[in-house]
């Protein structure tokens, strides 16, 4: 089973070539944003930290966290993001390792995928066999990111400005994927890489 990690800046189109591969290849893919919302959920890792950290507040009365309350805690403070960042980052790379250990044991996938922004940043180059980098230039990354999700310019500006720079994701990436154009040529590539594996 080869492990792949698959990162790019907001607006690359991530998803949609994941959803190919899905279909496609005996895999498995792993979602940074999924596995975080887990972490959360009672009785996991992030859980009792967090109330610890933010108070019984966030809470809805069902005992899960109330995003948008947990939210409105966060942005309030520099601190407090960061605090709550130092919990769920570790939480979510423990359960990523566990998937990834599990899967290996199961011998039932051929690739293993974990998508996330962040991955770089996360220490994720010496979990994974290959980092690959999802490039899409940037005035194509905007027009998806305002038709697709509505985002204003400022959002995106926001967002951009806080991931890593194309430099960056190239240099530590070892494959790099171009989904600037046709979505059957960014395919294309794709499957001539994971062709070359099986």
């Amino acid at each position: 089973m080869k492990v792949i990690g698959i990162t790019g800046g907001v607006g690359s189109g991530k998803s949609v070539l994941l959803a190919h591969v899905l279909e496609k290849y005996n895999c498995r893919v792993i979602l940074a944003d999924e596995v975080a919302h887990k972490v959360k959920e009672p009785g996991q890792e992030a859980y009792k930290q967090l109330v610890d950290l933010l108070s019984t507040d966030i809470l809805k009365e069902d005992g899960t966290i109330h995003r948008d309350k947990m939210a409105a805690k966060i942005f309030k403070s520099e601190s407090v993001l960061e605090k709550v960042n130092e919990i769920i980052h570790p939480a979510v790379k423990n359960e990523i390792l566990r998937q990834i250990s599990q899967a290996g044991r199961e011998k039932r996938t051929d690739f293993l995928f974990i998508e996330a922004a962040l991955l770089i940043e996360g220490g994720y180059l010496e979990i994974v066999d290959e980092m690959w980098y999802i490039f899409a230039r940037e005035d194509i990354r905007r027009k998806r990111l305002k038709e697709n999700r509505n985002y204003t310019d400022e959002k995106i500006d926001a967002i951009m400005k806080s991931q890593l720079g194309e430099e960056e994701f190239r240099k530590k990436c070892s494959i790099v994927i171009d989904n600037s154009e046709s979505l059957s040529l960014a395919l294309r590539q794709i499957d001539e890489k994971l062709g070359e594996y099986l």
